[in-house]
């Protein structure tokens, strides 16, 4: 399997929520010019609709997301 070296450190929108260790979601990233869908894995589980960021690829269109808050649309106060 190799890696998806393209794919680390975008971020993407789940169309399936994650189960944790009980199996994989869909995310959906800006690559290449275009979005692509790649098989979600995650520690904790993450409703559909997150905002992840991809932090592995585990080759043949699967990677390992986080929940991530871009920093930068941070609420005011």
């Amino acid at each position: 399997m190799t890696r998806d070296e393209a794919v680390i450190g975008r971020t993407g929108e789940l169309l399936i929520g994650t189960r944790g260790a009980a199996g994989p979601g869909e995310v959906l990233v800006r690559v290449r010019g275009g979005s692509e869908a790649f098989l979600a894995w995650s520690e904790q589980p993450l409703p559909r609709g997150s905002t992840v960021l991809v932090v592995d690829s585990r080759g043949t269109r699967q990677v390992d997301v986080i929940a991530w808050a871009d920093p930068l649309e941070a609420p005011a106060g």
